[in-house]
């Protein structure tokens, strides 16, 4: 393990397209220069520039760390020695106001990233799409049948589902109809496939086939379906026949419009992903940010979407970058730490704090219950990360063999550091590996027991 001195290899972000640019790059995209005016974040807050300029009473050498910065580098060298951190790991600490690299550890070198992937997938999807963008569940009502489309809405409730059973039911009752059928429509998104390197278990517990119709994020096998059924269930208690069992099929452009929902923005959405690490709102996103612009619905055209987002329009390098998915779970994707610090490094600059402040928002803080990082999971709570607590915001990732922790702090130089720690194979117990992140996530911070 050893401290990075400069910056060399390091690939610094490119300008912001112009806005007639991006339009034409992102088809179909929804305009957010509003988003790009707005107040910049309690992080970007920190760095209204870029700068390399020093201090008297902080000087750097050209080629060397501070005293600050050498004494996180240092730590770092003695608690990344823990055996529990296996041999394959990959680090890197940045100093988000100059991009300086205050140490690194096989920073190049990709691992499985595990749903660290999500911070791809979310800064696609703002960027493409907007965080003021709301998805639409359709009712629609034809030949007899009323049809519940799926727009994407991976927080729709059987409350909403309720309030357009309502709608419907006074449409068919102002019609005269004794009964109607119901249909349910998720066309939107190519059939459910697995992405490359998903496994079958995946099913069980994981995520559920990716649709654009689900309720209660129910996780099954048929989640369009199900909503089909709590939507006639509603129907029901309005006073409406229901004939039959709930069907699937596209409906017409003739179909009448009998109600809509509206869900809540996009960046409540990617906050929910965040903080709880959903993999069905990553999935889901993926597919809605490559209709955004103008790709099929599929595990192919949304990754191809992130990609070209974050090289083409942040200046991130896609070196050793390979996602087959958008939640992390493919024990295919590879990502470097370095390439995940960068893309956290991205939350620093005030030329994005309004595009991407809910990814600032929403990653989970040690110690905060119902995040992935909350006590209920066992984080930040061994002598070497709690004192930590409340002073770190990081993602997490977890599968069989890959553990990581990427996120911000604010050093006790008071300057944010941006750090991404990924472990794969290590043959230690999963909760000790995730305890030594921990661990070195306090050490950027300043605590040292």
């Amino acid at each position: 393990m050893s401290s990075a001195n400069s910056s060399n290899g390091r690939h610094r972000k490119a300008k912001p397209m112009s806005l007639a640019v991006r339009r034409a790059f992102i088809i179909a995209a929804v305009p957010v220069t509003g988003a790009l005016l707005s107040a910049p974040s309690a992080l970007a807050a920190d760095k209204s520039t870029k700068t390399t300029t020093t201090t008297a009473a902080q000087s750097v050498a050209d080629d060397g760390l501070d005293p600050a910065e050498q004494k996180i580098a240092d730590n770092l060298n003695t608690r990344a020695q823990n055996p529990n951190l296996g041999d394959t790991f990959s680090g890197i600490v940045l100093d988000s106001a100059s991009d300086k690299v205050i140490w690194g550890h096989d920073a190049d070198t990709a691992l499985m990233p595990a749903s660290n992937a999500k911070l791809a997938t979310a800064t696609a999807a703002l960027t493409v799409l907007g965080p003021e963008h709301r998805f639409t569940t359709k009712v629609v009502y034809g030949d007899g049948t009323l049809t519940l489309i799926g727009g994407g809405d991976r927080l729709l409730t059987t409350a909403d589902v309720t309030e357009l059973a309502k709608s419907a039911a006074a449409g068919v009752k102002s019609a005269g109809l004794g009964s109607v059928k119901i249909r349910v429509d998720d066309s939107l998104f190519a059939e459910p496939s697995m992405a490359n390197g998903w496994n079958d278990s995946y099913y069980d517990d994981q995520v559920s086939p990716v649709r654009s119709l689900v309720v209660d994020g129910k996780l099954s096998a048929d989640t369009s379906i199900d909503a089909g059924k709590v939507f006639a269930k509603q129907l029901a208690d309005q006073g409406v026949t229901v004939d039959g069992e709930v069907t699937r099929g596209t409906a017409s452009a003739t179909d009448v419009p009998v109600g809509q929902h509206l869900s809540p923005t996009l960046a409540d959405t990617v906050k929910k992903m965040l903080k709880t690490s959903d993999n069905d709102i990553a999935e889901t996103m993926l597919r809605m940010t490559a209709i955004a612009a103008g790709k099929p619905a599929t595990f192919e055209d949304g990754t191809a979407v992130v990609r070209d987002i974050l090289s083409r329009h942040y200046g991130v390098s896609m070196e050793n970058f390979e996602i087959y998915d958008g939640s992390g779970l493919s024990r295919a994707d590879r990502i470097p730490a370095r390439t995940v610090a960068d893309i956290l490094d991205l939350l620093t600059d005030t030329r994005y704090s309004g595009l991407l402040r809910s990814i600032d928002e929403g990653l989970p803080v040690a110690g905060e219950a119902g995040s992935t990082l909350g006590p209920e999971w066992g984080r930040f709570d061994t002598p070497d990360s709690k004192c930590a607590v409340g002073q770190v915001k990081a993602k997490t990732g977890t599968l069989t063999g890959a553990i990581a922790l990427s996120g911000l702090t604010k050093a006790a130089d008071g300057q944010w550091k941006v750090f991404s720690f990924i472990e794969n194979q290590s043959s230690a117990d999963p909760a000790a590996t995730k305890d030594a992140l921990d661990g070195l996530a306090a050490t950027v911070n300043g605590c040292w027991a």
